[in-house]
């Protein structure tokens, strides 16, 4: 059922993943100084499950149990709704920072789990009750993801060696994560893939994400699988942390969300047959996330993450503008209308998807898809404008930021005295700003700015898959029409009058 904090605590403590920082293993990742602030900043979103405030929108009832609202099967517009505001609710938690928040991969699971029968697709597939039948194992994962309210993360694409060969290519075979061998109790897989977000998660979800380029139908890395993010042979490389373990005041969303990212390796790694869901089959490997929806119901958590993520740049310039009382400038005021236009747009593009729903073939209410490839194109070019505002609202005074050490030190009431602000103390404006610089201008903030730009892939790539799915033909057939439609005789006219 729907899980508290410290069950989610308790969890990874018992069970923890195979995470590697700064050469060391991560022993207990809800006391490592690098990963126990976001263990529960994250334990902090799952108790907003029980908070009478959020309860009803957060979770839903089925068969007496309460489960997570990401996990909810939409069979209606007005339950599209609602889950698009559990997401707004769980983003405003991390003012949208959270780029993989538990809900992300929740939606992945409830549309996969409800497409079972795609898996059966699979030539691999064994019979129904023999543990192999791939359908049967992406419904019970799900149940089981579900029913224990995990935590997942996932990693899509292989490590950039080089780009214009495939896989097999490679020096080794098995720089990309591929099959091994098949045993009786399960698939042995060997390689690495790129790029595990929130990996103190509980499972990993391995889907292939990127078109597999590989000669002939069948190929070794082409498969789909969930593992426990603590089963031997599997290792988490994690990069350089960005909570240096500063006080919340001074570094106030890199001390609190920091996912963390990582390269995952599969050191033959032992799959069990009752948790593959595809093998070898390149075609339907390469649709997976289209043909089941899940990519739509994903972004469609996306959007409604954007759109919080949004209105906390528009509190955020406004703030800076109200506490240096430079609202009166006509230049100030086109800069945050600049944001208001990125929310609209965003927030218009979130009811487009939702009025636009249809049932998909396994009765599951799915999002329009023009809207939310809209809004997946759209933010990554726009994003770093907001990020640009913020910094030119802010100027030097995101720069020169006393901390807290520095407030409460010999020349604390120097600083109160001059970094006073029109309408607020020099505390309360240094800790404005110091949001401002660890939203945009800190490590932190670097890498929400390059996240932002990738997070659903290459941009090119992005506006190429647009390009291909978007239907463009009932509008060159009006342009066709216009162009031949016969034209009003106007000497006849001019007569007549």
């Amino acid at each position: 059922m729907a899980r508290t904090g410290q069950q989610f605590l308790d969890r990874l403590r018992h069970n923890p993943p195979n995470l590697y920082i700064d050469g060391q293993r991560v022993e207990d990742a809800t006391t490592h100084p690098a990963t126990r602030n976001i263990a529960h900043s994250l334990a902090g979103l799952y108790d907003l499950q029980h908070d009478p405030r959020y309860r009803d929108v957060l979770t839903f009832e089925e068969n007496g149990e309460r489960h997570a609202t990401a996990f909810m099967v939409p069979r209606t517009r007005e339950d599209l709704r609602r889950i698009g505001e559990a997401h707004r609710i769980r983003a405003n938690y991390s003012l949208g920072t959270l780029g993989r928040a538990p809900d992300y991969m929740n939606t992945n699971v409830m549309a996969a789990g409800m497409a079972s029968a795609y898996f059966d697709g699979c030539e691999s597939s064994g019979e129904p009750g023999s543990g192999r039948n791939f359908s049967e194992n992406m419904r019970r994962y799900f149940e089981y993801v579900r029913d224990h309210d995990l935590c997942l993360t996932h990693a899509l694409t292989n490590p950039q060696v080089n780009r214009s060969k495939q896989a097999s290519e490679l020096p080794d075979p098995y720089i990309a994560m591929g099959i091994v061998e098949e045993t009786s109790e399960g698939v042995i897989v060997r390689g690495a893939r790129m790029l595990a977000t929130l990996p103190i998660a509980d499972e990993i979800l391995i889907f292939p994400s990127t078109v597999i380029r590989e000669n002939g139908d069948r190929s070794r890395y082409a498969i789909g699988f969930g593992l426990p993010t603590n089963t031997p042979g599997l290792y988490f490389q994690c990069r350089e942390p960005f909570d240096l373990g500063r006080d919340v005041e001074d570094h106030p969303l890199s001390s609190r969300f920091d996912e963390q990212d990582a390269f995952v390796i599969f050191d033959d790694v032992l799959v069990p047959w009752e948790r593959v869901f595809l093998m070898y089959d390149m075609t339907l490997a390469n649709q997976a996330y289209a043909k089941t929806d899940a990519v739509l119901h994903m972004a469609y958590q996306v959007v409604n993450q954007k759109v919080s993520k949004t209105e906390a740049f528009l509190g955020l310039a406004q703030s800076i503008v109200d506490t240096v009382g430079s609202g009166g400038f006509q230049h100030v005021q086109s800069k945050v209308s600049e944001i208001i236009v990125t929310l609209e747009i965003m927030k218009a593009l979130e009811v487009a998807a939702v009025e636009g729903a249809q049932l998909n073939a396994y009765g599951v209410m799915t999002p329009a898809r023009g809207p939310l490839d809209a809004a997946r194109n759209y933010y990554p070019a726009i994003y770093p404008r907001l990020n640009e505002i913020i910094q030119l609202l802010g100027a030097s005074g995101i720069i020169m930021m006393p901390g807290k050490a520095d407030r409460e030190g010999p020349l604390g009431h120097f600083i109160e005295k001059h970094l006073q602000a029109t309408n607020a103390s020099a505390e309360e404006r240094l800790k404005l700003f110091r949001l401002a610089w660890d939203l945009t201008l800190s490590s932190f903030g670097a890498r929400q700015n390059l996240y932002e730009k990738h997070f659903f892939g290459d941009p090119i790539r992005m506006h190429s898959a647009l390009y291909e799915v978007y239907d463009k033909g009932p509008y060159v057939q009006r342009i066709r029409e216009f162009i031949h439609q016969p034209q009003p005789n106007q000497s006849k006219t001019v007569a007549a009058d």
